[in-house]
């Protein structure tokens, strides 16, 4: 089956089934005894409703101006009833399984009784902007599960693995009741380190080619694993994921531990039949039970919304810097003087930093 490729915008509609329409484009005071918009949109969050729930994270990823400004309204509306969800963020290598590895726990997570929110994040074309978003069709069993919500969201050329958005999208989901929230990023990378910001676990999935997957996943992600998870440990690869386990053991043995008092466990699943998802789960519990009784999830949490706060002035000085009328009047010329090798770099941003600030 083909996918159709998807030219997504910020401010467009969400192209997902779950959305009835675009977001709000305005925020009326409404007729005395109405609601608002807003209000209208924080009332369907916080109350479970999933199609509300699409349009708000739909206006949360618009780069509209006028959106930002109701985004920012709603978040600090339904901030309160936010934080009491585990949240999990999922990566490994190409053709390792992950969507079929969270179809496998997130069935599992949802028929314990749980209310399961999916962010899977898929790549942004740096050529037509568009993304496939095809994470629905390939969780068709936990598209369908009525305690799970699936929303794919591109990139938009974020690098991290993630999209800028997802951690608003996240806070969203929480209100409106799902408690344990799975963010797939796009690909374990060297910049593939951003979702470990956003959530309270971060699940490194390896497939048992060991040997190769230990060149993919350098250090740097591997010291942001809480746990590891080799896939595909069934038939004529079981002794292939045994023996890629006991390689990942003995590197993960090398590094500190990222929490005081738990290590990085390497555990061996198959997806398709279940064989390992209940520990998985297990595992997961248990260490979020450690780190909420041991005080660290708070502090951990606390650290994320501090880098939160500073990516949004770093996103916002740059987004005024590049409309700066000042900037914008000699960026040309000095583009051309550096690519022609009449000015260093150095000395251009500096002329263009000094226009800014005056």
């Amino acid at each position: 089956m083909r996918c159709r490729r998807v030219a997504y915008r910020g401010d467009v509609p969400d192209p997902t089934p779950d959305t009835p329409g675009p977001a709000p484009q305005t925020a009326p005071t409404g007729q005395p005894g109405q609601p608002t918009d807003l209000e209208a949109l924080r009332d369907g969050v916080l109350t479970g409703d999933r199609r509300t729930l699409a349009r708000a994270i739909t206006l949360v990823e618009s780069t509209r101006p006028d959106h930002r400004a109701q985004a920012a309204a709603l978040l600090d509306a339904v901030l309160p009833r936010t934080g009491s969800a585990v949240r999990i963020g999922i990566s490994g290598p190409p053709g390792v399984g992950k969507s079929t590895f969270i179809e496998a726990i997130g069935t599992h997570v949802a028929d314990l009784g749980h209310r399961l929110a999916v962010l899977a994040v898929d790549p942004t074309s740096a050529r037509t902007g568009g993304s496939i978003l095809g994470d629905k069709t390939r969780m068709e069993a936990l598209a369908r599960h009525p305690r799970a919500f699936i929303r794919p969201s591109p990139s938009g050329g974020e690098l991290g693995g993630v999209a800028r958005r997802t951690r608003e999208a996240g806070l969203l989901c929480e209100a409106a009741g799902y408690d344990v929230i799975v963010i797939e990023t796009v690909g374990v990378g060297q910049s593939e380190l951003a979702v470990a910001d956003l959530v309270d676990f971060f699940v490194l999935l390896a497939s048992p080619g060991g040997g190769d997957d230990l060149q993919g996943i350098k250090r740097g992600i591997m010291e942001l694993a809480d746990v590891v998870v080799v896939t595909k440990a069934d038939g004529h690869l079981l002794s292939a994921a045994n023996h890629a386990a006991a390689d990942l053991r003995r590197a993960l043995h090398l590094m500190r531990p990222k929490h005081e008092g738990l290590t990085t466990e390497t555990l061996l699943v198959s997806s398709p039949d279940g064989t390992g998802i209940p520990q998985v789960w297990d595992h997961l519990l248990a260490a979020h039970h450690h780190l909420t009784t041991s005080g660290q999830l708070p502090a951990l949490r606390a650290r994320q919304a501090t880098a939160w706060m500073w990516e949004e002035v770093r996103a916002g000085l740059t987004q005024r810097f590049s409309e700066s009328p000042a900037v914008r009047e000699v960026l040309a010329d000095l583009e051309l003087s550096v690519e022609s090798g009449k000015t260093a770099p150095t000395a251009a941003a500096q002329t263009l930093l000094d226009r800014f600030s005056t």
